[in-house]
């Protein structure tokens, strides 16, 4: 039986998304069939978006393999698509796939707020923590010349992450920015940009430099980009946590996918 699916194509430094707002289900396979670079549109994953009456919209993020998790760049593009269809304004509230949050757009660029993040593990390689999605973040040298892919491979395919899987980052600080090279989970491969990788980032950085500022802004630059994260350090938490100043690029004109689905 053939189905159509209207979608948006956006992206957020490069991090790149189908987005629908139809009323649709889709497998796994379908979802991998769609992000497919050669046989579908081509995304690092798909965003299922509802207006709801509540809060003002639902937003449902998946891995191009099919996964659910958070995505701090899928939900700014969302937002801009929201704002796009006069579902928002200049503020709105969505539930994701992590719980509420809260965005504000201003001079066409989304500043998202993320949820607190109160746990940081600590070990002698490097740092674990969630922003939303699981994170693993290290630092190297000459990161322009790493090898991601097997150096992330190392750590996302060991015994103690390969069920679940985890998002790995490296990073190397030149003259006050942060550079930022991130292998996605679900995507299991290097993505030009990952906003939940870069908060994660900003905070480990502020741990490893020992700032003793109470609100601290991080700008890092990722593949795609340069993006930049605020945040207040109370006591052991991290909180009003923003992932802003992006400016996203879209097809806004919706486009139609046409497919044999059974």
């Amino acid at each position: 039986m053939s189905k159509t699916l209207t979608f948006y194509k956006y992206q957020g430094t490069g991090n790149d998304f189908i987005i629908t707002t139809d009323t649709i289900e889709l497998s796994a396979e379908q979802i991998t069939t769609l992000c497919d670079r050669k046989f579908g549109i081509g995304a690092d994953g798909l965003i299922l978006m509802k207006q709801k009456s509540i809060l003002d919209f639902d937003m449902m993020y998946y891995n191009a393999d099919g996964s659910e998790s958070f995505c701090g760049n899928g939900s700014r593009c969302a937002v801009m698509l929201a704002h796009k269809l006069g579902w928002i304004k200049e503020s709105c509230e969505f539930n994701s796939n992590d719980g509420a949050h809260s965005a504000l757009l201003e001079d066409n660029e989304v500043q998202l707020k993320m949820h607190d993040v109160d746990m940081i593990l600590v070990e002698d390689d490097g740092y674990m923590l969630n922003t939303g999605s699981p994170h693993y973040v290290a630092y190297t040298e000459e990161i322009e010349l790493l090898d991601i892919v097997p150096a992330a491979h190392a750590v996302r395919h060991s015994d103690r992450f390969k069920e679940t899987g985890i998002n790995v980052n490296f990073l190397e600080s030149k003259n006050g920015i942060l550079h930022i090279r991130t292998y996605e989970r679900g995507v299991e491969d290097e993505t030009l940009s990952c906003g939940t990788g870069a908060t994660a980032a900003a905070i480990v950085n502020y741990l490893e430099t020992e700032s003793s500022h109470k609100r601290f802004s991080q700008k890092l630059k990722t593949k795609g980009g340069t993006l930049t994260v605020t945040f207040e350090k109370k006591s052991t938490t991290f909180e009003n946590i923003y992932l802003c100043k992006i400016k996203t690029n879209s097809t806004h004109t919706p486009q139609a996918w046409i497919e044999n689905i059974t």
